[in-house]
């Protein structure tokens, strides 16, 4: 038994089919084109992450501020 059921046999008769419709320089377009489609979603991700932190720390911020001031009163 291999992955989910499927045998490395299996598995390696469907890596040779595409192998030939496709050819390997075309796979290796795919695969770069691929790997930078996951890289520009992992920085999307990051920079909505510290955009989120950012108001986050800013919200924080003012209602410390209005806090102090209350306070003050």
């Amino acid at each position: 038994m291999g992955v989910g059921g499927i045998s490395i046999g299996s598995l390696l008769i469907v890596l040779v089919i595409v192998m030939l419709l496709f050819g390997t320089k075309r796979l290796r377009n795919i695969g770069s084109d691929l790997g930078g489609a996951l890289s520009g979603f992992r920085k999307a991700v990051r920079d909505t992450d510290e955009a989120r932190d950012a108001l986050t720390m800013d919200s924080q911020e003012q209602v410390a501020g209005r806090s102090e001031t209350r306070s003050r009163a």
